[in-house]
């Protein structure tokens, strides 16, 4: 019996320690995070998408946690501006699509902590349920149904001098099933409409679903984007950076708090 017990024991011990990874070494601190969100918002119950809500008070916790703890905020093009002239335990934060709670939830906590972040905008994002394009079966439309940012909010957002705008495509496209004409479009329409929109430079896209071809780099580049993001889980060092395919670490709405600071860690999911 007791030969069972601690068989059981020594699997729980083994599983805990794929989901925590307490022995993995620490990513060095001079390897900025850019830290990956979607929504700040309560879950939802019975939701597919509950990964990319992070709740309110978690969000609160975590950035009040980087600020004790020494993190300093940049946006994405500030990462890249300075590069290898980063201070220590820098990152950024990203909101991927356009999600209205990213005003309403987000802002005021960025604001308290003097923090800034980027907002990748989907362009065409009303109406949309562009989970189905990488999924067929995500046909719920819960995406769809979300409340998004309208371009009266985005005003709000860029005047509150926390938020650099970012494009995230014209229509949030998987890139995979373009071809070069539709992918050219999608990155330099989307790059123009939020610039004479708004009134701001674009220089950082975010890749729809982290999906795209090696040979679409390029196009990104060409279309003027100094920066582009992925959803590729880890961190860099700023002289090892490829900047149209930049890595990022996940934000998850299903993960708890060691989970977050195992993130910040290591840069990556526990037992990825």
């Amino acid at each position: 019996m007791s030969a069972l017990l601690f068989g059981a024991a020594a699997c729980g011990l083994g599983g805990l320690s794929l989901r925590y990874p307490w022995w993995r070494r620490a990513a060095a601190a001079d390897k900025p995070r850019i830290l990956m969100y979607h929504m700040i918002s309560e879950p939802r119950a019975g939701a597919r998408f509950n990964g990319l809500r992070v709740n309110p008070a978690m969000f609160a916790r975590q950035l009040r946690w980087l600020s004790q703890q020494g993190w300093r905020s940049f946006t994405v093009s500030e990462l890249l501006a300075q590069g290898e002239r980063l201070p220590p335990r820098a990152y950024a934060i990203t909101f991927d699509d356009g999600y209205a709670d990213n005003l309403s939830q987000a802002l005021p906590v960025l604001r308290q902590y003097g923090c800034k972040a980027t907002l990748y905008l989907v362009v065409e994002r009303f109406g949309r349920d562009w989970s189905v394009l990488r999924k067929a079966h995500h046909n719920e439309g819960e995406l769809q149904r979300e409340a998004k940012l309208s371009d009266t909010q985005v005003e709000a957002l860029l005047a509150s001098g926390c938020i650099e705008l970012g494009s995230h495509s014209l229509t949030h496209a998987n890139f995979l099933q373009l071809d070069t004409l539709a992918a050219r479009h999608e990155l330099m329409a989307s790059k123009q409409a939020l610039e004479e929109r708004f009134g701001v430079p674009v220089r950082s896209f975010a890749w729809p679903f982290g999906l795209y071809r090696a040979e679409q780099v390029a196009l990104a580049a060409e279309a003027g984007y100094r920066s582009a993001v992925t959803t590729r889980e880890g961190v860099e060092s700023p002289g090892s950076w490829q900047p149209l395919e930049l890595k990022r670490v996940k934000i998850s709405g299903k993960d708890g708090w060691l989970d977050f600071r195992l993130r910040l860690r290591c840069g990556r999911r526990g037992w990825s």
